[in-house]
């Protein structure tokens, strides 16, 4: 493993490609520090402090990578990009005119990128406006307001400013996509979610000096996360591989085929989404309650019980919350991923799965093969969403491990990890993720 990360840097393309990389993520780093004007940054902060965890602000705070908290130039983050691509990615499904460029190659996938791209204008907008009206109306515990001069002039202001932040963050992750290594936008959040480790650790630490978490309890809960990251790596690696055989055929005077080769269906084929969708329904209803209903939960006792409900460590909320998430990964599941087209592309290049009928047989076997490791994977995906609530619950951990947060990290450090591990071999240099060496010239 030394030597191979050794080989990273003597090869010039792929150190290049880091270098920016890295460079293009500390830019986004130094953003998050830079305030939006006309805002009073201690104030904010102690709100957040006191009200935002567990509601949309603190989930949304999270991917921006502490940029809302601060409410920096980079506040909304990437998230108005994925909202509008996972929007683009289902109205492909009930657009015509969207399923037919999905289709043609290169063109039709530059044409939705550019509609990616005005939707995330249109979205960061919106979402500027309702975030400038929602600040005029917060105070600090002290009573002191958070915005300094309220008006239109603050509004307009911090809806340019917060739309230009999204959009300067979106030309950041295309161009770390193009020149970079890896997927541009889940490196930005992943350096989000990345940069909150060191303080959490030092928490953690100073928690155990203190007495707060026994010595023996610390270390358990270090070997259980070692395990945890290590069952994500296994799950998110996982496929069940069809096996998929291509008659010969001959073509003028050459023939072609009789290969024999698979298909690859993973276990967790809606990655992170469903974990996405479900949390932003459930804090939905908290932080209305939190911004409109306060008054009225001091007045009416039911009303505040029913609003306790949905805190995450309330028992209503991880059952909705894990019905919510095994839901989704069935939907997102069957929106991305179409067993008749499948099948009708295998039939077409004379491709069979053996002992299955081409055609509507394969459709529905592969159909059925997907529904259940679907299951398997919905359920993986609410245990890693559902265990930062029994560590902070039961063991008194300082700080959020598991959920969406975790599967992205894991996740986005795997592709990361093989997209290097291909450059390196396809130059005839060893990886650090296989064992033995590539045969073949230097």
């Amino acid at each position: 493993m030394a030597e191979g990360f050794q080989n990273i840097f003597k090869i010039p393309e792929l150190r290049r490609r880091l270098l920016i990389t890295f460079a293009l993520l500390a830019v986004y780093r130094v953003g998050i520090h830079i305030p939006t004007p006309g805002i009073d940054a201690e104030a904010l902060k102690s709100f957040f402090d006191q009200t935002a965890q567990g509601t949309l602000l603190g989930f949304f705070d999270m991917f921006s990578g502490g940029g809302l908290r601060r409410l920096s130039v980079f506040a909304l983050g990437i998230m108005p990009y994925i909202s509008a691509s996972i929007i683009l990615q289902l109205l492909t499904v009930v657009i015509p005119y969207l399923e037919r460029l999905s289709k043609e190659g290169e063109e039709g996938r530059k044409k939705i990128t550019q509609y990616t791209r005005y939707g995330t204008v249109v979205l960061s907008a919106i979402q500027g406006l309702f975030i400038s009206i929602g600040l005029e109306q917060m105070t600090s515990p002290a009573g002191a307001p958070v915005v300094l001069s309220p008006g239109w002039s603050f509004r307009i202001m911090t809806v340019i400013t917060l739309t230009a932040g999204t959009a300067f963050i979106m030309w950041l992750g295309e161009q770390i996509t193009e020149r970079g290594i890896g997927n541009g936008i889940s490196l930005i959040i992943f350096a989000g979610i990345v940069a909150r480790m060191p303080a959490a650790i030092v928490q953690s630490i100073g928690m155990m000096g203190e007495g707060g978490i026994e010595p023996l309890m610390f270390v358990a809960i270090v070997a259980m996360m070692v395990v945890v990251v290590g069952a994500i790596i296994f799950m998110e690696r996982g496929q069940r591989r069809l096996p998929v055989q291509y008659a010969k055929r001959v073509v003028g005077r050459r023939m072609y085929g009789g290969s024999s080769t698979h298909l690859p269906l993973k276990i967790n084929t809606s990655g992170v989404i469903p974990p996405i969708f479900a949390s932003s329904i459930l804090m939905f209803p908290l932080t209305i309650a939190d911004f409109l209903l306060k008054d009225q939960m001091d007045k009416h006792v039911w009303l505040e019980k029913l609003v306790g409900q949905f805190y995450p460590t309330e028992i209503l909320y991880n059952v909705l919350y894990v019905l919510l998430i095994i839901f989704f990964c069935y939907f997102y599941t069957a929106v991305t991923f179409n067993p008749v087209d499948v099948a009708d592309n295998m039939k077409r290049y004379g491709g069979f799965i053996p002992g299955i009928r081409p055609g509507k047989r394969t459709a529905d076997y592969i159909d059925k093969v997907l529904t259940r490791i679907t299951l398997v994977g919905a359920f993986y995906v609410s245990a890693v969403c559902v265990l930062p609530t029994i560590l902070i619950a039961n063991f008194n951990v300082p700080f959020y491990f598991g959920g969406t947060a975790l599967l992205i990290v894991v996740g986005v450090a795997l592709d990361f990890v093989q997209q290097i591990e291909s450059h390196m071999i396809t130059r005839h240099y060893e990886g650090f993720l296989k064992k033995g060496k590539v045969k073949g010239r230097r």
